[in-house]
């Protein structure tokens, strides 16, 4: 992937796709897999927002199941399954232990939930890696319960029940390796690059886009069979593009917040469902995050940030739940917050908070409203969106008059090459590098799977690029080289948050940003001016503390 802006209004398109989040990713595999001419867009820097502000999950959804949302219960542990098969290095099992009240209040119930959850992901053992083939409920002890998570027992759990789903590695380089994918299969994709306008024929069907190189200012009209509006928080900004400024389509903005702490588990998560409800403690890189918060956010997506309520709001839930964590505001490492897309079904005018919500996706052909041209994917949830994509191309494919054929996104390997069994591959790699520290092995096959010798062939030779460059971390410097040369890493954020794991435990300390900034330096051609411009914009991520 090499960004090339000026040559994107070189050619027509088949399908443009606005939005560089994960359901934009997955459409524009899934078009390019079909052999489509596909082009994507993005802003800022591809899954930057939403897609990387989550519990890292693949999940089933437990929880739906209290809406009596079966069908999207069954879909989303379908495709828990597919994303183990096709990314085994970024997607990997994790036990959830619930703990168990005493008077065994609600047991009962959560039993029965677990058992339906068992019977709908029947096929939870369809993998050839023995190691991602995921086991059903059962009850776990007190004396084992001490062992894994004794927050429980300490605060009055005297039991568990156990069920597993899925944890990713890297939300963000799960995300970048759907578009390396398209990329490779001749879609042309495109980060800070902002659609400014949707462009019309003289009979008002959208033809597709201005756009503007946010980096240089440079504009291109983008012409495109289909234009595809994947925007998540901002999808409704994008439907008012074409709608005389009114979306046709409302949508819910719910903020969710997580909190970085020091380990509270060893190895498994826990799930507190108390009072109305619920709240994760998540193993994550030898700590924890806590999460999430989940209320109505009436302000601007790029505006959304940590606030002392919300910090405070989430301590008080786990507190509550898990009263011998005792955690303060100094517990918390590092705060991040995102917004999630709701589809608002309630009349004008009407209250009512996000929880309840359903987290169904739709694909909104806009022809209905007056808007040839133009479909919307809205809504939906980080584990269902390849399925979600595969339904938006379906309708692509109609549009453009043609049968949909059906595109092996669910067979095939990100990045076209498994790893086969990771635990073994891990071992494998580790022995060929003997010289290299084994953290630094591992992490590399995580955040690259199958391609991870390429990132070590970046270094040619230098040692150096390939220590670590945080004692926090296992992330080496040749990352940071392979991110600018092949994964169109404009800037230092790209770098810290979305390439590589430096950023994701909170400041590593300006000294390891500014390693990196020096690093990438070279490659970009950065004065010291702009060295510290990129540093003190990466610095200020971490300045989340008293937020208003």
């Amino acid at each position: 992937m090499r960004r090339d802006f000026p040559s994107l209004g070189r050619q027509a398109y088949d399908v443009l796709i606005i939005g560089g989040g994960i359901t934009g990713s997955c459409i524009a595999r899934d078009a390019a897999m079909r052999g489509l001419k596909v082009a994507l867009v993005e802003k800022q820097d591809f899954s930057h927002a939403t897609s990387a502000a989550n519990s890292k999950l693949v999940h089933g959804g437990l929880r739906y199941l209290a809406n009596f949302e079966l069908g999207l219960v069954r879909e989303s542990l379908r495709e828990r399954r597919i994303w183990q098969r096709i990314a085994p290095h970024l997607v990997y099992p994790l036990p959830f232990l619930v703990p168990q009240p005493a008077n065994r209040k609600g047991t009962f119930k959560l039993r029965l939930g677990l058992t339906l959850y068992d019977w709908l992901s029947y096929d939870r053992t369809w993998l050839d890696d023995r190691d991602q083939r995921l086991p059903g409920h059962r009850s776990v002890r007190t004396e084992e319960l001490t062992q894994r998570a004794a927050i429980a027992t300490d605060s009055g759990y005297p039991t568990a029940l156990e069920y597993h789903d899925c944890q990713m590695y890297s939300p963000e380089r799960l995300g970048l390796a759907c578009l390396q994918d398209a990329a490779a299969r001749s879609a042309r994709v495109a980060n800070y690059a902002e659609a400014l306008a949707l462009t019309k024929d003289a009979k008002g069907a959208v033809t597709g886009a201005l756009v503007r190189d946010v980096l240089t200012g440079a504009e291109v009209s983008l012409s495109a069979r289909v234009t595809v509006n994947a925007a998540g928080p901002w999808a409704d900004k994008v439907m008012a593009l074409a709608q005389d400024g009114t979306p046709s389509h409302r949508l819910v903005r719910a903020k969710g917040i997580h909190l970085i702490t020091r380990r509270l588990t060893e190895g498994a998560a826990l799930a507190m469902f108390v009072d109305k409800g619920h709240f994760f403690v998540l193993p994550w890189r030898e700590h924890s995050i806590l999460g999430t918060t989940d209320d109505v956010f009436e302000g601007s997506p790029d505006a959304v940030t940590p606030t002392d309520n919300d910090i405070a709001k989430m301590l008080d839930a786990v507190n509550t739940g898990l009263p011998s964590a005792k955690l303060t505001r100094d517990d918390v490492i590092h705060a991040y917050a995102g917004v999630r897309p709701l589809i608002d079904e309630s009349e004008p005018g009407a209250k009512g908070g996000s929880y309840k919500k359903s987290r169904k996706a739709e694909i909104i052909d806009h022809e209905e409203d007056g808007e040839a041209g133009l479909i919307s994917a809205l809504g939906g949830k980080w584990t269902t969106s390849r399925h979600v994509a595969a339904q938006a191309v379906d309708m692509i494919e109609r549009k453009l008059g043609r049968t949909p054929r059906r595109a092996a996104t669910d067979r095939t390997p990100l990045g076209g090459q498994s790893t086969g069994n990771f635990k073994r591959f891990v071992a494998n790699a580790v022995t060929a590098h003997r010289r290299i520290d084994p953290a630094v092995i591992a992490n590399l096959v995580r955040n690259y799977g199958a391609a991870y010798d390429d990132v070590v062939a970046e270094a040619n030779g230098d040692a150096y690029l390939l220590d670590r460059l945080s004692p926090l971390s296992p992330d080496c410097g040749a990352e940071i080289l392979y991110g600018v040369r092949r994964e169109m890493a404009a800037t230092l954020e790209d770098v810290i948050f979305r390439r590589t794991g430096i950023g994701t435990l909170g400041s590593p300390g300006e000294d390891v940003i500014a390693r990196c900034a020096w690093i990438m330096a070279a490659e970009r051609g950065w004065s010291a001016e702009e060295q510290t411009r990129q540093i003190d914009t990466v610095m200020a991520h971490f300045q989340w503390h008293g937020a208003a």
